[in-house]
C-alpha cells in the first residue's frame, strides 16, 4: 500500500475545469493561486468627483457634440446616432471573395448612444426608480425599432476608465447590424442543440438549477435571478436571467420592469443579448433573454485581470472560484443595498462602484491575498 494518500478533491483548492455550455467551451479554475502574494500592475483609483454638468462634455444637455450638432436641453433619456459609428447603413458591399482564406462581406449597420440620465454625476444604482424605468422602456423601443430592420441588436455599457471608457456620463451603447456577431452566434447554436437534446430552453433550465443550489446566486426574484455562472471566466462576472421565458427585453411584462429586484438586477447590466429580424420568423423557443456583466478585475478594485498568454493561446483560467465570490462582502452588500443608499456620500459612491463598475472605493475593502 503506498504511504501517501490520495488527496480528496476540493474546489477551492484543487484545480479543474469547467464547461460553459453557453460557448462549448471550457475555463481551468485555479483557486489555490489566490494564496501567491501580488506584484503585477495596480491600476490608479478612478476621480470620484464628477460634476453634475461639465459645459465641455459633448453628452450634457445644450452642448455641442464633435460634429457640430447640439445636444436638446433633456430631461431624461436621449438617443442620438454615434458621430463616429462602427457600423453604417450604406456601407458597400465588398463583392466575390477570390480566395477561401480571404473572404470579406458586407456589414451594415446603425450605431446609437443613450443617455440614461442628464446628470453626470449619477448612474444607474443612484437614478430613481421611475428613472431606471424609462431606461428599460427605451431599450424596449429600440429593441423594436431596430429588430424591425436589423437581425441583432446589442445594447452594452463599457464602464469606467478601467475599461477605457473615458466620459463619466451614464451611458450605453446601441448596435444594430444585418449580421449575428460571433458570440451570439455561437450562443444560439449552442442553445440550439440543447433545446433540440433536452426540450427545454438552456437558461431557463439554468436558472432553475442555480435557484435551487443557491450556491452561486448574487440576489434574487420571483422574476428574476442574478448568478456568477459556474463557468464564470471573469472573477465578478455575472450573469441576469428572466425566470419565465422571455426572447426579448420589449418582452417583459411592466412587473418584470418596474418590479423592485428588476432594478436592482438591470443595474449590474453591461450587454443585453436578443434576436430580433428575420430571426424572429423563425422558432427561437431555444433563446432565452440574459444580460452579461463582465468587471475586469481579478483580486481587488485596483488589480485588473489580464487575458494574456496562456488565455490567449489555450485556455482561458480564473483563479477566484464562483462560490468564493459569493461568500465576499460584495455579494452580501448586493443584496442590502437601500441600507448602503442611506449612509453617507461615501457609502453611496461605494454601493454604485461595488454593484455597478467596481473600480473605485474599495481599495481598502476588498482583497484576496
Amino acid at each position: 500500500m503506498s504511504s501517501k494518500q490520495e488527496a480528496t478533491f476540493d474546489p477551492k483548492e484543487h484545480q479543474h475545469l469547467r464547461y460553459n455550455p453557453l460557448r462549448d467551451s471550457w475555463v481551468l479554475v485555479s483557486a489555490h493561486r489566490m494564496k501567491r502574494p501580488w506584484a503585477g500592475q495596480v491600476e490608479k483609483p478612478a476621480e470620484e468627483h464628477v460634476p453634475r454638468y461639465d459645459p465641455c462634455n459633448p453628452l450634457c444637455p445644450g452642448n455641442t457634440r464633435a460634429n457640430g450638432e447640439v445636444n436638446p436641453h433633456y430631461d431624461s433619456t436621449f438617443v442620438f446616432e454615434n458621430d463616429f459609428p462602427a457600423l453604417q447603413p450604406d456601407a458597400p458591399d465588398p463583392g466575390p471573395h477570390q480566395h477561401p482564406l480571404f473572404q470579406s462581406k458586407a456589414a451594415r449597420g446603425v450605431c446609437k448612444v443613450m443617455c440614461f440620465h442628464p446628470w453626470s454625476d449619477v448612474t444607474l444604482p443612484l437614478m430613481k426608480k421611475e428613472e431606471v424605468v424609462k431606461v428599460i422602456d427605451k431599450w424596449a423601443e429600440l429593441v423594436e425599432e431596430l429588430g424591425a430592420t436589423y437581425p441583432w441588436v446589442q445594447i452594452f455599457e463599457n464602464k469606467g476608465a478601467m475599461m477605457g471608457c473615458s466620459n463619466p456620463h451614464p451611458h450605453c451603447q446601441v448596435w444594430a447590424s444585418n449580421f449575428l456577431p460571433n458570440e451570439p452566434a455561437l450562443s444560439d447554436r449552442c442553445q440550439r442543440a440543447y433545446y433540440q437534446k433536452h426540450g427545454e430552453p438552456l437558461l431557463l433550465e439554468y436558472a432553475k438549477q442555480e435557484a435551487e443550489k443557491k450556491e452561486r446566486v448574487v440576489v434574487e426574484s420571483s422574476d428574476w435571478l442574478a448568478v456568477v455562472p459556474y463557468w464564470a471566466t471573469w472573477p465578478y462576472q455575472t450573469l441576469l436571467l428572466p425566470r419565465r421565458h422571455v426572447l426579448r427585453i420589449s418582452d417583459l411584462t411592466k412587473d418584470e420592469r418596474e418590479g423592485e429586484c428588476a432594478h436592482l438586477l438591470i443595474r449590474f447590466h453591461s450587454l443585453f443579448n436578443s434576436p430580433t429580424g428575420p430571426y424572429l420568423e423563425g422558432d427561437n423557443s431555444h433563446w432565452q433573454l440574459h444580460a452579461h456583466y463582465y468587471p475586469p478585475l481579478l483580486r481587488s478594485a485596483l488589480v485588473k485581470k489580464f487575458m494574456v498568454g496562456y488565455e490567449m493561446l489555450a485556455l482561458e483560467q480564473r483563479d477566484l472560484t464562483p462560490e468564493q465570490v459569493i461568500s465576499t462582502t460584495w455579494a452580501l452588500l448586493c443584496l442590502y443595498p437601500s441600507t448602503l443608499l442611506k449612509e453617507d456620500h461615501y457609502n453611496r459612491i461605494f454601493f454604485h462602484i461595488l454593484i455597478l463598475s467596481f473600480w473605485a472605493a474599495m481599495r481598502r475593502l476588498l482583497r484576496f491575498v
